[in-house]
């Protein structure tokens, strides 16, 4: 692994600000656009970094010179149920896309999620036409669930989201082949 996982901290807000103002990444995410401000990033790097009981953010940073590139996240964790979402990870360093540093990143959070926390249930959503992702979500083992109907609004139209699971069991099979 190229990669490691480490929580939030502070000055990483500096970083994530810059991620939600660019516009390319914005429209690969499920989510809506919205304006964001430095104040306002703060605010929220400060709340994930004290409040992860439902919610766990980790920084994805690079071994070979500990820079933050992305982040992932962990949501809605439900440990009655053992199942969480996976908010997916955003690389936000252009010069790492296309390596497969979110597949790492990817890996190394279903291993937290199943082997740390004891999920027996991981789902996660995307945009149907993000291809990049739906290809992602499949090589890791999860399922596809659905597609949620003209789910989101953003780009002056409605798009389709889709949603994947991986259960504990299906991830253990699919770890093997990793260590293959």
């Amino acid at each position: 692994m190229r990669i490691y996982l480490r929580a939030f901290e502070s000055e990483d807000c500096l970083l994530i600000y810059k991620w939600r103002c660019d516009e390319e990444i914005s429209l690969l995410l499920a989510g809506n656009k919205y304006f964001s401000s430095l104040q306002r990033e703060r605010k929220w790097i400060e709340e994930k970094i004290n409040n992860n009981t439902k919610d766990i953010y980790l920084s994805v940073c690079l071994k070979e010179n500990n820079l933050m590139i992305g982040y992932t996240s962990i949501n809605n964790i439900d440990y009655r149920n053992r199942k969480a979402e996976w908010g997916g990870t955003i690389i936000g360093e252009k010069e790492s896309w296309g390596k497969g540093i979110a597949k790492e990143a990817a890996i190394l959070m279903l291993q937290y999620i199943f082997e740390e926390l004891g999920m027996n249930r991981c789902y996660a959503y995307c945009l149907e036409k993000h291809a990049i992702t739906v290809k992602l979500f499949k090589s890791l083992g999860f399922q596809q669930e659905g597609t949620l109907r003209e789910n989101v609004y953003k780009s002056n139209e409605y798009h389709n989201v889709v949603l994947f699971s991986l259960l504990k069991r299906e991830h253990e099979e699919i770890k093997k082949k990793y260590n293959e």
